[in-house]
Parts: C-alpha cells; sequence; structure tokens
C-alpha cells in the first residue's frame, strides 16, 4: 500500500485520505461491482489509516466474509449497510426525520437513517404514512416538524415529498424509489413527479439512492 500525499495507492483503488477534512466523514465505499477482495483491501486500508469504514449496497454473504478479518463490523441488514467507527458519537445540534410512504420503501429508508446516524445525527423515522392514507401522517406532524433536515422516501408516483414539503418549514430532501408497477418504470414516474413537484425546499437524490439522502442531510444538519 503506498503512501500519496492525501491519498493511498493499492493498485487497484486509490483511497482518498483527505475526504474527511472536506466533507467531514471519510470515503465511503458503493459494494457493487467490486470483488469481494477488493471490498475486504479497501476496507482494511481505510481502517489501518484510522478512517471510519461505511459500506452500501453490502451483501449479506459479503459481511460474513468481512466479518472474519473485521470482527467489529457491524451490519444492518434491512439497509444494506455495513459500518465500523472508531469513535462513535452522536450530535445534540440537529434532528433528522425519516419519512417513507409504504412498507416496501422501507430498506431505502433505512439506508437513508443509517447513514445519517452513523454520521453522527439524531433520527427520528416515521414509516408507512404515504398519501394512500394521508391521516397517518397528520399524526406525526408536529413531531416532524421538529427536524431541520427531512428525508422523504417514495415509490408509485412519488407524491409525498410535495405534500411533506407543503407542511413544513424545514428543507426536505426526496429518495424516490423503484418500488410500484409496470408505468413505474422502476422508480422513474416518482422520480418525475417529485422533479416537476410545485412545492419549494425540495432536493431529489436519485432513485434508491438513501444513502445520497442522508448524506446530503447530514451534511445540512452539521
Amino acid at each position: 500500500m503506498a503512501q500519496k500525499e492525501g491519498f493511498c495507492d493499492l493498485g487497484f483503488a486509490k483511497l482518498d485520505l483527505n475526504r474527511k477534512m472536506r466533507r467531514g466523514f471519510p470515503e465511503v465505499i458503493y459494494c457493487c461491482g467490486k470483488t469481494v477482495e477488493h471490498i475486504k483491501k479497501i476496507s482494511n486500508g481505510l481502517i489501518d489509516k484510522r478512517q471510519d469504514l461505511l459500506l452500501t449496497k453490502l451483501e449479506k454473504k459479503t459481511f460474513v466474509y468481512l466479518k472474519r478479518s473485521i470482527p467489529k463490523l457491524k451490519y444492518n441488514a434491512l439497509a444494506k449497510i455495513g459500518y465500523y467507527l472508531h469513535n462513535p458519537r452522536i450530535s445534540r445540534r440537529g434532528l433528522i426525520a425519516v419519512i417513507c410512504a409504504g412498507t416496501a420503501d422501507i430498506p431505502i429508508a433505512e439506508e437513508a437513517a443509517q447513514t445519517a446516524e452513523i454520521m453522527g445525527n439524531r433520527v427520528l423515522k416515521f414509516y408507512d404514512v404515504g398519501v394512500a392514507g394521508v391521516h397517518r401522517l397528520m399524526h406525526y406532524i408536529e413531531e416532524i416538524r421538529k427536524s431541520n433536515v427531512i428525508i422523504v422516501v417514495a415509490g408509485m408516483e412519488g407524491a409525498l415529498a410535495s405534500l411533506v414539503s407543503g407542511l413544513v418549514a424545514a428543507p426536505v430532501i426526496a429518495v424516490p424509489t423503484s418500488c410500484g408497477y409496470g408505468a413505474n418504470f422502476s422508480g422513474l414516474a416518482a422520480l418525475l413527479t417529485m422533479l416537476n413537484g410545485c412545492s419549494p425546499g425540495v432536493a431529489v437524490v436519485n432513485i434508491d439512492n438513501g444513502f445520497g439522502a442522508g448524506y446530503f442531510a447530514s451534511l445540512i444538519s452539521k
């Protein structure tokens, strides 16, 4: 492992060791498309440099493999997130609400919530409160309004983000999911709804990108 200025060269990967100074959190490992050996070497490389470890879209069988060499590695199976923190701590300055429309959207909501928690935020979760039964959302609206950032996760037509944004003062990060029937086009319909919403103060991340929402919410919360 060759040490360079600001990064480590593994040959197949170059670990950005300065990212925590720039962004407040170390480089994150996106596991899709990587071999288990590459994931293992990158993970151990970051840990050796005293970097916190966050792995997204991590399959359980890969986690089991990594656990042999990283015994303290933790795993959220629903979120498909693995993590190892040298000094875990929770900030008391901000609060992030994670809302999802339906039970099928929970895995992406969990990815967002777990990411935000790993990055040191307090998180409140409100699941299965979609527009098909809006009274469920309204039951929790005063709690939701206490948050300084809100993540809204929804599939199908994706209408929940605009509805929530119209009821709160905080910025909203919308996450379309691939949950839905044929004309949902694997999340494209929800994405377009969120992009075309008329309620101001909504930013939209990519389809099924709970990690991106949790990360962005954490930056705002800081």
